[in-house]
């Protein structure tokens, strides 16, 4: 009585202390992790300070239009003056020992082969990409962190199947002992229900281990760095199979556009364009006109002055490296397009194995689903064979093995399906 009394003691305070410890855990959605991922992970910052650094980019190419104002100033003092004269016996003229110099220009470009415009493009296409290259990194973030989530509810729905294993086995110890002080079996079914058990519980403990590690990992991941994280429970032990979303097939080739790798191709494709008609634009002659307006005074005299000018400026031997480099960025074009092209099945076969992997994760939870009703009704039978003294402790032991393994498969089959569902998404630019 005094050890019953003992072992209930226990029992309640480690169930007092496993309570305390789930209340202080935060128990998250799947869209909530979602959520806190996108909001609080690095590649997702630094890839919203990407798309902001080529608006900052965009924006100082725009300045270009606009005139170039400068404005300068000097002042000297010399030993002597800068213009010296004799003017005839002992006399002598000097001018401008000291004086001071200062003025003010704008200058407009009015052509410029082409240059200011199309570095205004380029850098709006660099804006697209960088917007691009955000939405394919917050996708690698919402897959990413799927994958944590389905993780540890996948851990936790073993761990309910191992406790669930440990009490039948719990049971059937009990059983097995009364039938061994009776005489009624051997002992070896007793230890062999005694080594199942070890076995299960040395289970737990390494399941609790990468639970625990898998719930470090997705509140990292979230943002929640230190902290006792936890999932909502999933509804993995509904007695239906999901319903196939058949509403999720697209037409693959409609859907292309949609993705942010194909729309990354085709802008990289007009970045090269640009390119090219930069390297040709270097090349041609530029126009300016300015004004200004001017002040000097070197021989102690104010001379302010006004001052309009045109300028043309004709590389004459740039066109020898220019040509070479022309030629270059239509090689880089011709690449981009061919990358366009290819990159493109390429994704179109993306989305039809996306589709098929899709197929397959709904095929293995319905097998999954069934075997779990055969291990059930397997493990049944073997416990009413035990009973009737026509089957052996062996095989009843694997039946419960079997009902474990078929619960294990499911939950992995389900996990996988929801991963599938959302890959064929992203692959299809839903």
């Amino acid at each position: 009585m005094k050890m019953n009394r003992i072992k209930y003691l226990i029992t309640c305070i480690l169930c007092g202390i496993l309570s305390l410890s789930a209340f202080g855990q935060k128990r998250y959605t799947l869209d909530e992790c979602r959520k806190m991922a996108l909001q609080n992970n690095i590649a997702v910052r630094n890839a919203a300070n990407s798309v902001e650094a080529a608006r900052q980019e965009r924006k100082e190419a725009f300045t270009k239009y606009f005139p170039t104002i400068s404005a300068s100033g000097a002042a000297y003092n010399a030993n002597k003056g800068l213009l010296e004269m004799d003017m005839g016996p002992e006399m002598r003229m000097s001018l401008a020992k000291n004086g001071i110099m200062g003025g003010i220009t704008a200058t407009q470009p009015l052509f410029a082969g082409g240059q200011i415009v199309n570095a205004n493009k380029l850098a709006q296409v660099g804006e697209e990409i960088s917007r691009f290259q955000q939405e394919r990194s917050e996708n690698e973030v919402e897959l990413t962190v799927e994958q944590y989530y389905w993780q540890v509810v996948t851990l936790k729905e073993k761990r309910k199947t191992l406790l669930s294993l440990k009490e039948m086995l719990e049971r059937l110890l009990r059983d097995v002992e009364v039938a061994v002080s009776a005489g009624v079996t051997n002992r070896n079914d007793l230890l062999q229900v005694q080594l199942k058990k070890n076995d299960v519980e040395s289970n737990l403990v390494n399941l609790e281990n990468g639970l625990s590690l898998s719930k470090m990992v997705l509140a990292q991941y979230i943002g929640c760095e230190g902290e006792e994280v936890d999932v909502e429970e999933a509804a993995l032990a509904s007695n239906e199979a999901p319903a196939f979303p058949v509403e999720l097939r697209k037409d693959h080739e409609v859907s292309l556009a949609l993705t942010p790798e194909y729309r990354l191709l085709q802008s990289n494709v007009k970045a090269s364009k640009l390119q090219k008609r930069l390297a040709v634009g270097k090349n041609l002659p530029t126009v300016a006109v300015g004004a200004g307006y001017m002040y000097d005074d070197l021989m102690d005299h104010s001379h302010p002055f006004g001052i309009a000018f045109a300028t043309v400026s004709i590389p004459l031997s740039g066109w020898w490296g220019g040509s070479y480099a022309i030629k270059k960025q239509k090689l880089q074009l011709r690449n981009a397009e061919n990358q366009l092209v290819d990159s493109s099945e390429l994704l179109v076969i993306r989305m039809q194995k996306a589709w098929n992997d899709l197929e397959d994760a709904y095929k293995q939870i319905l097998i999954a689903r069934s075997s779990i009703e055969q291990s059930a009704e397997n493990l049944r039978l073997n416990e009413d064979y035990y009973r009737a003294g026509t089957t052996t402790m062996s095989d009843l032991l694997d039946a419960q093995a079997m009902f474990r393994q078929s619960h294990d498969k499911y939950v992995e089959a389900y996990s996988q399906y929801n991963l599938k569902i959302l890959e064929y998404r992203q692959a299809t630019g839903q």
